[in-house]
């Protein structure tokens, strides 16, 4: 499906504000709230929109650590590695990579035992990793929710 750019700003809009109602977003881009309502509909049927999210301040909700691991494992338990990692609770992200890291994963936890615990008892015990390596994030500069189109 080709995005014109009423849609882009209809996408905009519910970057925004996933909250704001086709009325809302109608009278934004002087269009009927049926007309934006069936350009979500198309926009969700094409797969572009995926789903409908809430974003929690990690800090907030007692999350104050979070960290970015990049693990190496044996390239025979890759899939096994990265499905048990991301069953864990506190794994927010896991990604395959290229270049020197396997996988690399962002994870929050509320303070630094559960880290130290995370790192112990839960990646060191995984059969085929070779390498741990974690960054623990000092400040958020940016983080965007939603793909600007």
């Amino acid at each position: 499906m080709k995005i014109d750019d009423i849609d882009k700003r209809i996408l905009d809009c519910l970057i925004e504000n996933g909250r704001m109602s086709y009325a809302d977003i109608g009278k934004k881009l002087n269009l009927s709230r049926v007309a934006i309502r069936e350009r979500v509909n198309q926009l969700i049927e094409k797969g572009i929109i995926e789903k409908f999210s809430v974003v929690i301040n990690s800090e907030a909700a007692g999350k104050k650590v979070s960290a970015f691991f990049e693990v190496d494992c044996e390239p025979q338990y890759l899939v096994p590695v990265a499905e048990t990692l991301v069953n864990h609770p506190s794994v927010v992200s896991c990604y395959q990579m290229t270049g020197p890291s396997t996988l690399h994963m962002h994870v929050l936890f509320e303070d630094f035992e559960q880290l130290e615990q995370f790192i112990n008892e839960e990646i060191y015990k995984l059969k085929g990793i070779t390498r741990v390596e974690s960054h623990i994030l000092l400040r958020r500069f940016k983080s965007r929710n939603g793909l600007k189109i």
